[in-house]
């Protein structure tokens, strides 16, 4: 115990280190190696007539125990499932059962026996042989009881939310929901993959250190390339590289990556977070819209079997087709007010009607956007395609074929906050560069998160990119959704938390 004073630890931690010394008295390794396991716990439950006084091998963290003088029942649980184990001392023999005496909930054993139902029915394994694979030193949470048929039942809880979030690992541990949600992202990640895949869209990786970063309006975090003595940036988004390959000749690409920002955390909104980027030639945001809803139902069905969705007491729909309401037209919807073409000052006088707080150096853009967040997004809930936004919000857009005034851009809202952001892609490099311009503008003016004019992507812009769509889509948000999950640290393993003290 070379980093740790016994004195530091509980009563409940200084057993299980005198325990832990017991064990190895009886010539028992207390961390093992490895061992062989023929089937999960949650098979032999699915299909016990096939398993019934079959010898089966499985491991598994011990998640209660009722010790009976020379026997004992107990419940173990592998990835799968939990299962219930019977050990007697006859069966197993005196070693391995003065080994198990000294077993405590949260050890991990490896155990072999006859799989049979108790007379209460309970699917079981009789166990005749039994091996302490990991000793557990620490207590797992378990502080919850019920009464059943007049018994008082312990059951596993860990209700503390900064310390779920703090060790996950104890979470998913005791906490089964929590482990089905991940397993439903990593399915959810997977079967975009595949649907984009099939599509024949190439996956593809761009820098995560950039000398310029751009592709949103965000601020960045910083670092410093010590034998290049120049200053790097985590990137915010991958848009510019994935426009760079279709400049080149790719016809269609996709990323699916981390990405950066520098800002607040809030139930939405994590500095670290998930997404995926694609774009794809000779196409525009109609053709966006149409593939957004096609491959977020499909993904439904395939996680959940269904395109209906309950999310916070909702019902959503996930059906296409989904509604296309223009943003000015959702600003006379949900607000009253015919925004269209007025100047800063107007939206700034409307803004105050609203009750909705401005900084004196926003632009028309920045207005909107804002009333926007306050006074239409919680009214979102159905899956709606909000879109052709006011040009000075989309620097990145191709500007609107009917009306130069706006742009050809959408973005998919569900659930009253949006999961994605896409655009015919802007590919006139003089009218990027006039965009740039007045982005640096107002980041002169004060704007932190107005976008840098970045040469080199204006260069590749000269050289030719072809009418192109493009769509970022978080992932983190998506799986929100499908998982009925409150907040982004909800599906995010280990989220941003400040240091414990």
């Amino acid at each position: 115990m070379s980093n740790e004073n016994l004195d530091d630890l509980n009563e409940v931690m200084k057993t299980r280190r005198s325990k832990l010394e017991q064990i190895k008295e009886l010539n028992v390794n207390p961390f093992t190696y490895s061992y062989e396991r023929s089937t999960t716990a949650q098979e032999i439950l699915d299909d016990f007539e096939k398993f019934e006084e079959k010898e089966v091998s499985l491991a598994g963290r011990i998640m209660s125990l009722r010790r009976m003088g020379k026997a004992a029942f107990a419940h173990i649980m592998d990835m799968s499932a939990r299962i219930q184990i019977y050990v007697r001392r006859d069966e197993v023999g005196e070693q391995s059962y003065a080994t198990f005496k000294l077993t405590d909930i949260g050890d991990i054993i490896g155990v072999k026996g006859k799989v049979l139902k108790t007379k209460t029915g309970e699917i079981t394994i009789l166990v005749s042989h039994l091996q302490l694979l990991t000793k557990n030193l620490r207590p797992l949470p378990i502080v919850k009881e019920r009464e059943e048929e007049g018994k008082k039942i312990v059951y596993d809880a860990f209700a503390d939310t900064e310390m779920r979030y703090r060790q996950r690992y104890v979470d998913l541990i005791v906490n089964r929901d929590v482990k089905d949600v991940f397993i439903k992202r990593s399915r959810i990640i997977s079967t975009m993959r595949k649907y984009l895949d099939d599509l024949g869209y190439l996956e593809v990786e761009t820098p995560v250190l950039q000398p310029i970063y751009g592709g949103a309006s965000a601020r960045p975090f910083t670092t410093h390339h010590n034998a290049l003595d120049i200053t790097l940036y985590m990137r915010i988004a991958d848009e510019l590289y994935l426009k760079r390959l279709i400049v080149g000749g790719y016809e269609g690409v996709y990323e699916i990556s981390k990405d950066f920002r520098n800002e607040g955390i809030d139930r939405t909104h994590n500095p670290e977070f998930t997404m995926m980027e694609l774009y794809v030639a000779y196409q525009d945001y109609n053709f966006m819209m149409n593939l957004v809803e096609d491959m977020v139902n499909k993904i439904a069905i395939e996680v959940n079997g269904s395109s209906k969705v309950n999310y916070q007491g909702e019902e959503i729909d996930l059906t296409a087709p989904w509604p296309r309401l223009p943003m000015f037209e959702a600003f006379k919807k949900y607000t009253g007010m015919d925004l269209y073409g007025k100047s800063r000052d107007e939206l700034m006088a409307a803004a105050q009607e609203l009750h909705v707080e401005t900084e004196s150096f926003w632009d028309s853009g920045k207005i909107l956007d804002e009333i926007f967040s306050e006074k239409v997004e919680p009214n979102l809930i159905q899956p709606t395609f909000i879109c052709d936004y006011p040009v000075e919000l989309s620097p990145l857009a191709k500007r609107h074929r009917n009306d130069p005034k706006l742009v050809e851009r959408f973005e998919p809202y569900v659930a009253g906050r949006e999961i994605g952001n896409a655009f015919s892609e802007l590919n006139d490099p003089i009218d990027q560069r006039q965009r740039f311009e007045e982005q640096v503008a107002l980041r002169e003016a004060g704007d932190e998160e107005a976008q840098m004019l970045d040469e080199d992507f204006l260069r590749a812009l000269e050289y030719g990119m072809p009418p192109t769509t493009g769509l970022g889509m978080g992932i983190d948000r998506l799986v929100m959704l499908l998982t009925d999950s409150p907040s982004i640290r909800d599906v995010i393993f280990f989220p941003t938390m400040r240091p414990e003290k």
